[in-house]
């Protein structure tokens, strides 16, 4: 069996990028958080994610338990899988879990930052600071609610480069996760109106729509100064470059998507 390790710290976007990496490998098999999944189905163990501390946490994804590790080593010899991909924050990690489950040794190793690009990953962290949101790289379907009495939702629908459906994932927030900096979605928002309050030739911002569920994404519309004898494309650019800028300044992260729509044209008031 071919044996692929993929780490990171925690909160970078592991379980997020997993079921792609996986099929970009052509890796049928994924070991992640306690759980084998294949084909991005889950097929047996227990996610680590339902564990109520840290502690058993870590104890569960490392298979500490022998029951845990049997059920997860007949699955792999049932199936019969050729290769398959370990998650883990560190090659310690994946290696202990390899180990743990007699699968040999590891042969590829790859690791998050060759994988994300740096702001996906800040991204991925700050949303796991702030919303305290964890990703499993399976189905809602597959997911015993009941185990968590904070948050559970549908993530995202994953795909191949071809646009083939490849797997499924869903949010969640562990008991474990002790605490997160609450930050509202008004915040953001007053953010971008000062910004835009402050650059020449936009005299009023008409909306603002603010949406952080995967990648933040602003979507605001302004009405600009006439006479119209500027570049509105260099003046509409700027504030994009503004408000990224003090995004960055803030927050630490890069939003993905700032769209901007000019809405209308008006006469600046004399002041």
């Amino acid at each position: 069996m071919k044996i692929y390790s993929l780490s990171g710290p925690s909160g970078t976007g592991k379980s997020t990028i997993a079921l792609q990496f996986a099929h970009q490998h052509h890796i049928p098999a994924i070991i992640d958080d306690g759980l084998l999944i294949i084909e991005g189905g889950k097929v047996a163990g227990i996610s680590a994610k339902f564990e109520k501390n840290s502690i058993t946490a870590v104890r569960r994804a490392i298979f500490s338990d022998e029951q845990h590790k049997a059920e997860v080593q007949n699955a792999i010899q049932k199936n019969k899988i050729e290769s398959l991909l370990i998650i883990g924050t560190s090659d310690k990690m994946t290696k202990k879990i390899a180990e743990r489950l007699e699968l040999g040794d590891i042969q590829h190793f790859s690791y998050v930052q060759d994988v994300r690009t740096p702001r996906e990953i800040n991204i991925a962290r700050f949303i796991r600071e702030t919303q305290g949101k964890h990703v499993m790289p399976i189905p809602y379907k597959q997911v015993q609610q009941n185990f968590f009495r904070k948050l559970v939702h549908r993530g995202l629908d994953i795909f191949s480069n071809k646009k083939e459906k490849i797997g499924e994932t869903t949010i969640v927030r562990p008991d474990f996760q002790q605490g997160t900096i609450q930050i509202a979605k008004s915040v953001y928002m007053d953010i971008i109106e000062h910004v835009c309050s402050k650059m020449d030739k936009i005299i009023g911002v008409n909306a603002v729509q603010f949406q952080m569920d995967f990648l933040p994404i602003a979507t605001l519309k302004v009405t600009i100064a006439a006479p119209v004898n500027y570049n509105v494309m260099e003046k509409m650019e700027e504030a994009q470059k503004e408000i990224q800028r003090q995004f960055v300044c803030h927050f630490g992260i890069e939003l993905d998507q700032i769209n901007l729509h000019v809405q209308g044209i008006q006469m600046e008031k004399v002041k």
